[in-house]
């Protein structure tokens, strides 16, 4: 009876032998694709974008950014172009010492011994800035 069943096995398995396909194998090779390591350097903006994508992490200490609007954007720009022709009269000779007053600022012009020096004191928050200039030509 054994003999029977072990006929019976080696058929079987000469059945799948025959049966199924022929297997061939090929040498496998690493393909990296990370640019990084020796890839596609194309695919470097691709995976940096993936990557953005799927983070879904908050930096604690990133700092929110809210746009000024239009009207402090033109404020900021009238105080720039204020403080920019100071400064050129200033060095023209045409300001002496003294104190000029806005509703938002209070600014302080000395002159120390050749060193020029302006104060700017915020009305509202009480903040000072002190700007210390040397070597201009007006003074």
């Amino acid at each position: 009876m054994e003999n029977k069943t072990l006929k019976k096995h080696y058929a079987i398995a000469l059945s799948l032998a025959c049966a199924s396909p022929m297997a061939a194998a090929g040498e496998l090779v690493y393909q990296p694709i990370n640019p990084s390591f020796g890839g596609n350097p194309y695919m470097g903006n691709h995976l940096l974008s993936k990557a953005q994508a799927q983070d879904t992490h908050k930096d604690p200490d990133a700092r929110s950014y809210e746009p000024l609007s239009t009207t402090d954007r033109l404020v900021q720009s009238l105080q720039n172009s204020l403080v920019r022709q100071l400064i050129s009269d200033v060095n023209d000779g045409d300001v002496e010492e003294g104190t000029f007053d806005t509703d938002e600022f209070g600014v302080v012009i000395n002159n120390d011994g050749g060193q020029l020096s302006i104060d700017v004191t915020d009305k509202i928050t009480g903040d000072t800035t002190t700007i210390s200039v040397g070597g201009l030509s007006g003074y």
